[in-house]
């Protein structure tokens, strides 16, 4: 989280809310007084909280969960989680810069983990689809009988949907697309009338992965295909010195070739019930497990439908 995110917390309310109760002439702790008296109480309020947790984890079980980033320094760090019913507790980060690709340093380390919450309280370990991961889980499951290792469905669905772009027709139509957005906005003339004619939509939408992004831009894409047909045929774009470069050629002869917009639509379809899924599992309102088994059932089903036999491998 950096400080902007901090910022949008409740608990930054609540700091300022509390601050501004004491009035003009407050002084702030001292840097001494928070690693001392308040760091203490931090640490005493963050043990007791650890114990609730322990105990619910001795009620209903939990899971244990690595997620790995890379930092500013280029260090891959593991951050890891115990889920239970209640929410979720931040245990430790981890240092594996040393660890990945060595299964056997990643499981000595998701042992120590296991020991540490109680084998007895732990249901399943979830880490990426890594292939180190996948060897390290299975030798915790051979040693510790009773959990499971399961691969991350966010990082399962990203590889599906990585794979969907290796497709020819997919790589062709995304690679064309960004091509198209590239063109317009890297040029400041372009933007405004792009926005015009759009009435004031961003082709680009954003989603939780590059591919989610991808295919939900080629979705915002496919809703504006007449925008950007009436942008390309329109006299301002005619008369413009950019119509002229073999760019804006290219651009143009894109934008108004019927069998571009045939596959938008087509790749569109095969993988948007898919980023659907992206997001639901990623859905930080409510827990995903019940339901994902069925929406990734739904999805397939919803494809079959969407498709006709064969169009995706043409």
């Amino acid at each position: 989280m950096t400080y902007l995110d901090a910022v949008k917390s409740d608990e930054f309310i609540t700091m300022c809310e509390l601050v501004s109760r004491h009035g003009l002439g407050f002084v702030p702790p001292s840097f001494d007084d928070l690693k001392g008296k308040h760091l203490t109480e931090e640490v005493k309020l963050t043990t007791e909280a650890l114990e609730e947790h322990r105990a619910i984890w001795k009620m209903k079980g939990c899971t244990i969960m690595v997620d790995g980033w890379t930092d500013p320094k280029k260090r891959n760090i593991l951050h890891i989680l115990v889920n239970n019913p209640r929410r979720t507790f931040f245990m430790k980060s981890v240092d594996a810069s040393n660890m990945l690709e060595s299964p056997n340093k990643l499981f000595k380390m998701m042992d120590e983990i296991v020991e540490e919450v109680g084998e007895e309280n732990v249901v399943q370990i979830v880490t990426d689809n890594a292939t180190y991961y996948k060897v390290a889980g299975e030798m915790l499951m051979a040693k510790r009988t009773r959990l499971y290792w399961t691969p991350c469905a966010t990082h399962t669905i990203e590889m599906i949907l990585e794979d969907c772009e290796k497709l020819p027709i997919h790589e062709e139509t995304i690679t064309k697309a960004k091509r198209v957005l590239a063109f317009i906005n890297s040029r400041a003339s372009l933007i405004p009338r792009l926005q015009h004619f759009t009435k004031g939509i961003d082709l680009v939408k954003q989603g939780i992965t590059c591919c989610a992004t991808s295919y939900l831009t080629l979705g915002c894409i496919h809703e504006n295909e007449g925008a950007l047909r009436r942008m390309f045929t329109s006299k301002e774009w005619k008369s413009s010195q950019l119509a002229k470069t073999s760019n804006g050629k290219y651009v143009e002869d894109v934008v108004l070739d019927t069998g571009f917009w045939e596959n938008v639509m087509i790749c569109f379809k095969s993988a948007h019930p898919l980023v659907e899924v992206l997001c639901l599992v990623s859905s930080i309102e409510e827990p995903a497990t019940g339901s994902i088994y069925e929406a990734l059932e739904q999805a397939k089903e919803e494809i079959r439908r969407s498709l006709s036999k064969g169009v995706i491998e043409r």
